[in-house]
Order: structure tokens, then C-alpha cells, then sequence
């Protein structure tokens, strides 16, 4: 897909990872609607768009105020970027939240913490819940409008299972497993689903790590650095241009397994 002019959304673009790739898809003159909860880093971010409009690409950005685990709220996210912009030809599934906890903390037979259900769920609804409504809402306006398109899902590394996220790997295991289902079921209508799995970034949800886990979380990947937010941007550029990556998961780790 040439990105020139295309009509895309990014959820969760008001900062980190889903602000870069708005940034990068704007500078490749496409037409991009920030979506976000969060409207004051929204607000930001869609300025921070608007300066990479200087670049002579034709492109245009527009943010948008939703919460991706509300169905009534993507519905109407998606009809206004359809007014606004026109037929929707792409979507960067991208909006995502952390919850860190161990499932049970203590020891010599004592617990001191659990993991909490209400923080297993914030984190599923958003990332996996979400992620659903906003794919299952970009594939509803691609198959009316006849025109075909791209949803780009944002998983992690983490889905192989990673300590101290079973809320977080889960999800993102399962978008994953989504990505290959939807391709399968979407090709008839000229819908290609891909997913990118980073590994990790150099964002502000990285830097809130403690400082001595995230030493050792850059001692063990093989590239001795954290990603930089444009390194996984450009991942996505290459999965939303290229018409053969499809129904798979790009990893962008720096060669690390967990």
C-alpha cells in the first residue's frame, strides 16, 4: 500500500510509540487520526504531527478524544474519521497499557501480595479488548466500502510470557492469535492483518521501570541497547507498504528472547 494520501488511524497516539508512527506516517503524506483517551498528550502530540506537515508529503493529522474499551465510543471514533477523512484505507492498533505485578509475592510460606482482578481486567480491556473493537470497526467500514485495507496490530514481546505480566502477556499473546485469525478470515475482502511485536523501547512506559531491573533487562538483549521509538515506527511503515506481509508478527526486539 502506498501511504501517500491513505486515511489511517493510530490509537494510542498521544505519546511513546503510537506518537512515532503518527509522526512517520504524516511525513509519508498520509492523513492520520490520533486516537487517544488522554487529551492533553493528545493535544500535544497533534501539534507535534502538524510540524512533520512541513515536510512536502501532502499529509494531514487530526487527534481524536476516545476510549478504545468503550464499543459505543470506537463506533463513533470511526464514522467521524470517515467524515473527516474520508473511506478508511489503514488502522495502527497500537492503544496499550501496563499493570506490572508478580500473581502472588511472599515466601517461607507466607503471601504478602497478590496480583489484583481489577488490574488484570484494565489491562485486558484495553489491550485485548480494544484492540478487538477497533479491528473488528476498521474491518466493518473496509468490507462496506469495498476497497480493501491494512490493520497493523501492536503486540510485544512479552506474548512469549514475560515475569511479572501475566495480564500483559496474555493480552498481547492473544493479539497475536487474532492477527493470524483475522487475516485468514479478512483476505476475501482484500483486508491484510499483520502485527509488530517490540521488544523494548526507550519510551516513558520502559522508563518508569526501576532502574536496576532495566539494566538487566538491556543486559540481556544481544543488540546491548533499548529500541528507539522511530526503529519500531519504521517497522510499522514497512508492514503498512508491503502487500505481501501478511497473517504474521514482525519482531523488532534487538534479538532478545525472553
Amino acid at each position: 500500500m502506498q501511504l501517500q494520501g491513505k486515511s489511517i488511524i493510530v490509537t494510542g497516539a498521544a505519546q511513546g510509540l503510537g506518537r512515532k508512527m503518527a509522526e512517520m506516517l504524516v511525513e509519508r503524506g498520509a492523513r492520520v487520526a490520533l486516537a487517544d483517551s488522554d487529551e492533553r498528550p493528545l493535544r500535544e502530540a497533534e501539534r507535534g504531527c502538524r510540524d512533520a506537515l512541513s515536510i512536502p508529503a501532502g499529509g494531514a493529522c487530526r487527534g481524536y478524544v476516545a476510549d478504545m474499551r468503550e464499543e459505543a465510543e470506537v463506533t463513533e471514533l470511526f464514522q467521524r474519521v470517515r467524515e473527516d477523512f474520508g473511506p478508511l484505507d489503514a488502522l495502527v492498533n497500537n492503544a496499550g497499557i501496563t499493570r506490572d505485578a508478580l500473581l502472588v509475592e511472599g515466601g517461607e510460606g507466607l503471601v504478602a501480595a497478590r496480583m489484583s482482578l481489577d488490574d488484570f481486567r484494565q489491562v485486558v480491556a484495553v489491550d485485548l479488548e480494544g484492540v478487538f473493537l477497533c479491528g473488528r470497526e476498521a474491518a466493518t467500514h473496509m468490507v462496506r466500502d469495498r476497497r480493501g485495507g491494512v490493520i497493523l496490530n501492536v503486540s510485544s514481546i512479552s506474548r512469549c510470557g514475560n515475569v511479572g505480566q501475566t495480564a500483559y502477556s496474555a493480552a498481547k499473546a492473544g493479539v497475536a492469535a487474532m492477527t493470524v485469525v483475522w487475516a485468514k478470515e479478512l483476505a476475501r475482502h482484500g483486508i491484510r492483518v499483520a502485527a509488530i511485536a517490540p521488544g523494548f523501547s526507550d519510551t516513558r512506559m520502559v522508563a518508569a521501570i526501576p532502574e536496576t531491573i532495566r539494566a538487566r533487562l538491556v543486559a540481556a538483549i544481544p543488540a546491548g541497547r533499548l529500541a528507539r521509538p522511530d526503529e519500531i515506527a519504521e517497522a510499522a511503515v514497512f508492514v503498512l507498504g508491503n502487500d505481501y506481509f501478511n497473517g504474521r508478527v514482525l519482531e523488532i526486539d534487538g534479538g532478545m528472547r525472553l
